[in-house]
């Protein structure tokens, strides 16, 4: 995964037809200025509660952090919807795994091997609870500000702070159209705790995961209990508590570093993979034939 010739990512837009959603759906795609005869290496990134696909180009300098990289990034939207299949009945996650990850594999040169995802706040959250539901596609998980424990959420946590026009964070009636009431099935399957307990050792997955110290409390919290629980899973984690609050600034000084550690486990990942197929075809070799 060496670099590329120096220039910015292309933004295309692609429209499709969702089935599972029942319409057309966008998703925004920055392909890097050189095309590698290998495919590129993919990350998925996902918006917060009330961004979109454009999040991550209008307010962050992303493409200006991906220069030189090679890296493909994928930028669908979900609205406020987690990413999830959720308690409405939005299958978000089936759009993403089953129509998404197709569609770009179909449209772009993708390195074979797995993919990362990552994201900011819910985004964060949602990349960390795919990546374990998929770990055959997703191996490198980014997280900023996670808002991992939204499916233990009970009642409103900030109602002290609706008094601020533009806070977003969701109200109970909102998040409960997602999550549903305590106890949802929905909530049962995208409990990070729960996940994680039965995470298998041998399924590799790195995880990159910072919060800001000026963040809500209940975030900051969060973030260190999941970083004790991937620690005790024996997931490889680089976790950082930095100067910031719960916003796109915060991601945006965050994301050298974030994009480096994704480009450099998934090269690991790239190497261990031709180490075992190298293995392989060495064993296959061996054998006497009849």
């Amino acid at each position: 995964m060496g670099a590329d010739v120096a220039g910015p990512h292309e933004l295309l837009t692609l429209r499709r037809p969702s089935p599972v959603l029942g319409t057309d759906k966008k998703v925004d795609v920055l392909v890097p200025p050189v095309t590698r005869a290998e495919g590129h290496p993919v990350l998925v990134l996902l918006h917060g509660f009330g961004g979109s696909r454009r999040t991550w180009t209008e307010q962050t300098r992303l493409v200006d952090h991906l220069r030189g990289t090679g890296l493909l990034v994928v930028m669908p939207e979900s609205g406020r919807r987690w990413f999830v299949n959720d308690h409405a009945g939005h299958r978000y996650e089936d759009y993403l795994i089953g129509e998404l990850v197709p569609l770009i594999r179909h449209s772009f040169p993708t390195a074979p091997g797995r993919w990362a995802v990552g994201g900011f706040s819910m985004g964060g959250a949602g990349a960390l609870m795919q990546a374990l539901r998929h770990p055959r596609l997703f191996s490198v998980v980014l997280s900023h500000a996670g808002a991992f424990e939204g499916p233990l959420r009970r009642g409103d946590p900030y109602a002290a702070l609706r008094h601020d026009s533009t806070f977003l964070m969701p109200s109970t009636e909102v998040h409960e159209r997602v999550w549903g009431p305590a106890g949802s099935p929905t909530r049962n399957t995208y409990n990070p705790y729960r996940l994680l307990t039965s995470w298998r050792s041998d399924a590799r997955l790195s995880v990159y995961a910072d919060v800001g110290t000026d963040d809500h409390q209940r975030i900051v919290l969060m973030n260190r209990n999941v970083a004790a629980a991937l620690r005790a899973a024996g997931i490889d984690l680089e976790y950082h508590e930095r100067p910031g609050g719960h916003d796109l600034g915060f991601v945006d000084h965050a994301l050298g570093r974030s994009l480096e550690f994704v480009l450099e486990r998934l090269r690991r990942a790239t190497g261990a993979s031709d180490r075992a197929r190298d293995a392989h075809l060495r064993s296959q070799s061996a054998r006497p034939r009849t």
